[in-house]
């Protein structure tokens, strides 16, 4: 990632922006980073005008982030999310096959990590399996209906089949290819596909799409090719 070009722009309309956010850059920074190094701020620098933040996804996960363009359409993008009216779909590869197609566990944020409690907050996950790769990996795809936080990574691995790759919930360490000692990928192997929302300016939907990352597809190849 250059300084000069933070995230590829994925789509831009009436009042939106959207980018694909690389996986290690944070969207807004925590109290002790430095502001200017968030994708929110080098977007703005780059641009040379004001964004508002819609939404975030986590430091290591990749892909689709939706940026407003003023404050009437950081409103209605707001509603839009609090009334689950966006449809967000994500990439994920785990260790293990679910089974499950919908996955409803409550969950209760202890601030650093997120557990499955039944007296947490209702939280919807649906799951596909779009391949089954080698080593007992898989591909889904996952649409949270809820947007707690790490409520794909908590709810993958409730049911057996955590990230691939995840510090907190799952593997401390990286994804390698065990015929050479490759590292496939060393990071949380979790990638914002898609974003589906309605026009802040009251249009038609929009529909927002990010191709996976080299890395996350490195680590498709090695485990297909072996599949």
């Amino acid at each position: 990632m250059s300084d000069r070009t933070p995230a590829p722009v994925l789509g831009e309309g009436p009042g939106w922006l959207a980018v694909s956010k690389p996986s290690g850059i944070v969207v807004i920074p925590a109290r002790d980073e430095d502001p200017s190094q968030s994708l929110w701020r080098r977007l703005e620098n780059e641009r040379g005008e004001r964004l508002w933040v819609v939404h975030r996804i986590d430091r290591d996960t990749s892909g689709v982030v939706l940026f407003a363009k003023s404050a009437d359409a950081h409103r209605a993008l707001s509603r839009a999310f609090a009334t689950r009216r966006v449809e967000k779909r994500y990439s994920a590869f785990t260790n293990g096959v679910p089974t499950a197609t919908d996955i409803r566990a409550a969950l209760r944020d202890d601030g650093r990590r997120v557990h499955v409690d039944p007296r947490g907050k209702p939280s919807l996950t649906s799951i596909s399996v779009e391949a089954v790769l080698a080593d007992g990996a898989a591909l889904v795809h996952a649409v949270p209906h809820t947007g707690r936080r790490h409520q794909i990574r908590v709810h993958l691995a409730s049911v057996g089949a955590p990230l691939l790759v995840d510090p907190l919930y799952a593997s401390p360490g990286p994804a390698f290819d065990p015929r050479d000692g490759t590292v496939l990928c060393d990071r949380l192997t979790l990638h914002a596909a898609q974003l589906r929302f309605p026009s802040p300016d009251g249009g038609f939907e929009e529909e927002v799409a990010a191709p996976l990352p080299p890395d996350l597809v490195r680590l498709h190849r090695a485990l297909a090719a072996r599949s």
